[in-house]
């Protein structure tokens, strides 16, 4: 199946949130701006999970309750509901998207955290310390996008603010 065919369902992922689906399904998260849009995806059992998420790290946050709105424990929160949905550990592979500088332009903005930056160092590091691949990222610049995630294939569709489009 090429990347180009379409197939399933679209399965909607807000921010915050996160899912894990089986082909033939597609999942989309809109408006990524300095968020996360976090792909991990079994070719050989065909699951995948995406999540949209909005911080680093968990432990920072005082309204932390919800796991798949930071990046180090929805990763681990999509690995453990893949495993369970039949996904095998060693063949999960990652794709990661967004974490864009939205607010560079703004005057006084140059002392602000930049918080798609930490986003990103933040996914890449908690993927190598779970031993999980990155093959493909689209991260960092300073326009939004809302990306397709085929699970049929593992292909990504990104589509930045001036409706570029690219295949991961």
């Amino acid at each position: 199946m090429t990347s180009k065919q379409r197939t399933g369902p679209i399965v909607k992922v807000g921010i915050a949130q996160m899912r894990v689906r089986e082909a033939p399904t597609r999942m989309e998260t809109m408006a990524l701006g300095s968020c996360l849009g976090i792909v991990l995806f079994d070719e050989e059992n065909r699951i995948g999970a995406l999540a949209h998420v909005m911080h680093p790290r968990r432990e920072l946050v005082k309204n932390n309750a919800n796991r798949a709105k930071f990046v180090d424990s929805a990763i681990k929160l999509m690995l453990d509901r893949m495993v369970r949905r039949g996904a095998s550990r060693e063949r999960i592979v990652a794709k990661i998207f967004g974490g864009a500088r939205m607010f560079e332009d703004v005057v006084g903005s140059k002392g602000v955290i930049q918080i798609g930056e930490e986003n990103i160092t933040t996914a890449r590091t908690e993927l190598k310390a779970l031993g999980i691949p990155i093959v493909a990222e689209r991260v960092g610049g300073s326009r939004g996008r809302t990306i397709l995630f085929d699970v049929a294939d593992g292909s990504v569709r990104v589509r930045d603010a001036y409706n570029r489009e690219e295949i991961h």
